[in-house]
Parts: C-alpha cells; sequence; structure tokens
C-alpha cells in the first residue's frame, strides 16, 4: 500500500496518495508503534504529500515530529536524521524560509563533510543546495564559490 501511495505521488494523484498513507500509518502506529522507524518512514512520505498539495503546516508539523523522535531515538548524526533535515530545508526553501533553510543545510552539510568526506556524493547533494539557496536570494558570488567546489 506504501508503495502504491508513493506511486500515486509522484503521479501528482495526492489525495488518492494520502487516503493510503494515512491508512498505512494508523496500522504502523498500531502494529509497529509511534517511534518504529518504517511508521517514521510513512509519516515522512505523508508530509512530501502534504508538502506536494502546497499544505505548509501540515507537512512541517509531520517532518518535525519526525525528526524530533529520530533524534531522540537514532542520536544526531544519524544518516535519517539528516535526511529529515534535508527535507525541512527544502520546504523552508519552497517558502522562501531562507534562513531556516540555511542553517540546516549547514548543518547536514558539515556533518556529511566529517561523516563520509567531501567528495561523497551526500555532500556535494548538500553543496548544491546551499548554492540553490544563496541563487535564489541572488547571493550569486557564494553560490558560485560553492558550484565551483563541485
Amino acid at each position: 500500500m506504501a508503495n502504491l501511495a508513493s506511486t500515486y505521488r509522484k503521479q501528482g494523484r495526492c489525495k488518492e496518495a494520502e487516503a493510503l498513507e494515512v491508512q498505512v500509518l494508523e496500522t504502523s502506529k498500531t502494529k509497529l508503534g509511534e517511534h518504529h522507524p518504517s511508521t517514521l518512514t510513512i509519516m515522512a512520505n505523508l508530509a512530501s504529500t502534504y508538502r506536494k498539495q502546497g499544505r505548509w503546516k501540515e507537512a512541517e508539523a509531520l517532518e518535525e515530529q519526525v525528526l524530533e523522535t529520530r533524534k531522540t531515538n537514532l542520536g544526531k548524526d544519524h544518516p535519517d536524521i539528516l535526511t529529515s533535515m534535508s527535507s525541512l530545508a527544502s520546504m523552508y526553501q519552497r517558502q522562501g524560509r531562507w534562513e531556516e533553510a540555511e542553517d540546516f543545510v549547514l548543518q547536514v552539510l558539515e556533518t556529511r563533510k566529517t561523516k563520509f568526506g567531501q567528495d561523497h556524493p551526500s555532500t556535494l547533494k548538500s553543496l548544491s543546495r546551499l548554492a540553490s539557496i544563496y541563487k535564489d536570494q541572488g547571493r550569486w558570488m557564494e553560490a558560485e564559490k560553492l558550484e565551483m567546489r563541485r
């Protein structure tokens, strides 16, 4: 059901995706618990569906809940936490919330540099996201410096 919901979301069939994701989330909470990694992934997927519909507040609330639960259960440097932070940064960027987006991306970037190295694809993806945030703000020189490093 979760895979079908993902397919619907990617096709732009968000109402159908949402209906399935809500059902999967409730089942997962009942069977696995609210803090189980699979439950958190389902919540993040539902947040993605909300984001795609422009339902920013609902998406943000879910993403923040996922992030905080992952921090509590996994520790601050776990890859799933970095994924949650990246998702929030992307959402903030789309809303023009530059400072919040930049703050999260910088945290993710520094952690990825330390854990994976400067040339790792995940680190480079974070550099690209930061450059994109700078470009969105017209901070061309800073964006250019980052793009030259990739």
